[in-house]
Parts: structure tokens; sequence; C-alpha cells
């Protein structure tokens, strides 16, 4: 069998697009509360503080937060082997810099957890997963301001305290390198508030503030990784990467070396905290751009010694890219740039479907950090459904299909160290980027569109059954 016994099967969510109850059980405003819906040709709109008449889809979400014992049923149902969440930070500390913890968030995560544990399934826990409180990005600029590094290591502690005996795999920050990513375009400032707390002024170098600010983020995921070995040295702490593998669009070396520069810039944010060190590259494009951040004195001593155990990334597409400026535009669905790749089909949304590139990407990461241990934990598909299509989901049966059968090659053939797969939304959620509800990713129906209209009642898709089936047979058995 190309899947070891021991093998991981999941699904991932986020607690800002699921939980719901945002001001519900001493929870304070996060910067997803104040994110109004979009769709994919209108961008979230990030408000000062919750307005009266918008819509924030995030809110409510699908209200896991009364209904998580039913869906963590369903979950085993299906027979998850471990479940990829975040705890949200406004949940344990309203409003980041408090004194002490909400006893009333944390017994939430206890519940939870415990029901999971009932079920056999084991937590992959995420600590910062796009849902930065919204007092520290007000009072402090987020992480441009390095007080958020003893804020967020507090947090982590008290996470990794409480829940020692009960969580074993953590990750410190969700897709940090995605504040690096078309960094002058209008998605930037969701990405620099999503990601770091930043809100951009007007004229200044939005790239030297980017990398001030993933500096002290580094530095902070680093102390949670020390700080977290002492709490319990069984603890596995990794970090989180949005991998787009980037192909040159023709056999021209200029194109070449330009796909080689566009995976430096996603690979900057995994050295940092895989290596525990910066690279020539990211230090010559410092030094020639001006870009350095200020790296105080024991800095880079603590991103060494707190160097994470494993990797984690999430895949949903690939990108090509050429030399050629006047080429590359807005392709993949607005999240990326480049050049459209003419052997590549796209979602509804306009993201490129590529299986290849999960083994491609699997093996890059196994080349350049030594064979790491690996889970991907987010892959997956937006569809366009209404409840009379959940008996007839053969696409995402069909997008799943071709995807772990290229994860299986990169095991048997490869010999990469994949341990667990996590497919992104196993049950219908809001979406990060647009803020939807009919972008829907779920092997579980849930009765809500975008107009908030809905019971949401729980629905299992034809997928459901056929995702069952695959862990059954360890991955064996992907026929429809």
């Amino acid at each position: 069998m190309a899947f070891p016994k021991n093998f991981l099967w999941g699904g991932a969510v986020a607690a800002h697009q699921l939980e719901g109850g945002w001001d519900q059980g001493g929870k304070g405003i996060s910067v997803a509360d104040v994110m109004t819906g979009g769709d994919a040709h209108t961008l979230r709109e990030i408000t000062d503080g919750v307005l009266p008449g918008k819509n924030y889809p995030n809110h409510e979400a699908i209200d896991f937060y009364h209904h998580y014992k039913e869906d963590i049923a369903l979950f085993a149902e299906m027979g998850f082997k471990c479940f990829r969440t975040s705890i949200a930070w406004t949940r344990i500390f309203p409003n980041g810099d408090d004194e002490t913890p909400n006893e009333e968030g944390l017994k939430f995560y206890d519940d939870m957890f415990d029901e999971m544990k009932k079920h056999g399934i084991e937590p992959i826990i995420t600590l910062c997963h796009f849902e930065l409180p919204l007092n520290l990005v007000n009072k402090y600029g987020g992480f441009r301001n390095r007080k958020c590094i003893d804020f967020f290591v507090k947090f982590a502690v008290t996470c990794f305290e409480r829940y020692k005996n009960k969580v074993k795999y953590w990750l410190t920050f969700n897709e940090i390198n995605n504040q690096g990513r078309n960094i002058d375009a209008a998605f930037a400032p969701f990405t620099a508030l999503t990601n770091s707390g930043i809100k951009y002024a007007e004229g200044e170098n939005r790239r030297k503030v980017m990398y001030q600010a993933a500096h002290n983020e580094f530095v902070a995921s680093a102390k949670a990784v020390i700080e977290g070995h002492k709490i319990n040295p069984d603890f596995q702490i990794g970090c989180m990467i949005q991998m787009t593998p980037y192909y040159p669009e023709t056999c021209n070396p200029d194109d070449q070396i330009k796909s080689l520069k566009e995976m430096d810039s996603i690979f900057f944010f995994a050295d940092a905290q895989v290596r525990g060190h910066y690279s020539n590259y990211i230090k010559k494009y410092w030094e020639l751009n001006d870009l350095a951040p200020q790296i105080e004195d024991g800095d880079l001593e603590i991103m060494q010694q707190g160097k994470v155990d494993y990797f984690t990334f999430s895949y949903y597409m690939s990108g090509a890219v050429s030399a050629d400026p006047a080429k590359n535009d807005s392709e993949n669905g607005g999240i990326t740039s480049g050049v459209k790749n003419p052997y590549l089909k796209s979602s509804d949304w306009g993201w490129p479907i590529d299986p290849v590139g999960l083994r491609y990407t699997l093996n890059i990461i196994a080349e350049r950090y030594d064979d790491i241990p690996m889970m991907i934990v987010e892959n997956g598909i937006g569809l366009h459904e209404t409840e009379k299509d959940i008996d007839h989901d053969d696409s995402r049966i069909e997008y799943f299909q071709n995807h772990i059968a290229e994860m299986k090659k990169a095991i048997e053939i490869d010999g990469v160290n994949l341990i667990a797969y996590c497919p992104w939304g196993c049950i219908d959620l809001v979406s990060a980027s647009t803020g939807e509800m009919d972008k829907r990713y779920g092997f579980i129906y849930v009765d809500k569109n975008n107009a908030g209209e809905g019971d949401l009642h729980r629905a299992k898709k034809k997928s459901f059954y056929w995702y069952k089936k695959v862990i059954e047979s360890n991955g064996e058995d992907l026929s429809n």
C-alpha cells in the first residue's frame, strides 16, 4: 500500500470561517469580523469596526460554535483520523493584549477537543489563521510592531499549557507567505490585514513593511516552538505555507529564471522557519532594494533554536510566468499573477486545476528540506451547488481522485515523507478570499447562501460516501 498504516486522513477548516458566535462566550472582535461579503468579482470590504447594515458572513458562518458535536460526528462517520482547525485568538484573549485569558473561550476548545478525542480524531491546530484581534491592529499596527511578538507567544503558551494533553500537532501562522503576493495589487490590503494585522498607509513602502512584519512573525513562531517544546517535548509544531509552484511559460532561459525567483518569494517564508536562518538570495535582494528589516540582537539565534518540526502547506493550483512583464496578468482568480497555462482547465472561480503540480510540489519541498515530514492541510475545489446537486458532485470526486493519485505516486515512486491529508472545507463554510457561502468545498452541504438565507441544516453529498471509502481503504480505492 502506498499510504502508511498510520496515515492521517481528515479535513481542514478555520475557526473564523465556520464557528460563528462572533460575539458570544466573551469573544472579542477579530480582523475577520470586519470583512464584508464579496464574490469572484467584488473584493471584500474591510470596514472600520462592525458597522450597521453591512453583511459580515463570518459573524454566523455555519454556527459550528453550536453545532460542533453534530459536525464532528459526521467527520467521524466519514472515518476522519484527524481534523485541522484553528483556535480563534479573540476567544482566548478578546483584545489580544489582555492580562488574563477568557475562561469561557478556553472551555469551548476543551469541549471541542474532548469531542474529537471521543471519536478518535487527532486535532491539528493552527494558532493564527487570519483572525488577529482587531485591537492589535488599531492599537499597535499589527505585526509591524514587535510588541505583537510577545502577545502571540503569550497566546501560544496559554494554549500549549491548557491543551498539552489533548493536542499534539500545532501550526503557528497560516499561509504566512500570502502577504508577499501581488503586493501592489488591489488584493494586497486583504492579505496584509489577515496575515499580519497590517493596514498600509498611503505612499509607504509596502514591501519594507511586509518584510518587517514577517521577520517579527518568524521570531514569534520560533519563540512559540521553543516554549512549546518545554511544555510538552512530544509536541510537533510546524509551519504552514501556501504553495503555488510556478512553471516557466517556455523553455526560454529567462522564463526559467523568472519562475525560480517566483519560487524564492514563497520559499523565503519557509526557509526562515525550517532552516532557521535567512538565505543568501533574500539577503542580497534586501541589500539591492533597501528592504532589510530591523533585526534585533538575539533574533537570529532564536530563529535557529525555534525551527519547526514538520512542514504543512495548502495546494490549490499552479502558476506559470514569463520573463516578459507585459505578458504577466492577474490569473488564477486574481490570487496570483502570471500567464495562463493552456494545458490546464480552471475551476468556477478561475483557479487552474493541476493534480500533477501537487506531486511536483511534494518533491521540491522534500528535496529542499531533506525529506522533512509533510502534511497537506488544504486542498480542494469550490463549486456552485444547491442542495439538489448533493447526489451529483462528481466533479469534486474527480478532483480528489486525481490529486490523491498524484500523492500516491509521490510516496510510491518519489519516496516523499507525507503523513497527513486534510482536504479544505470538508464541510461547506465561508470562503476566506471572497466571503461567499456559494463557493462550496465540502463533503457536507450546509443550508446557507451568500445572502445569509437558510436554516443551516447539514446534508451528506455523494463525495461524503466516496471519501469515506477512500479512508476505509487507506487511499487504495479511489473509484467513483
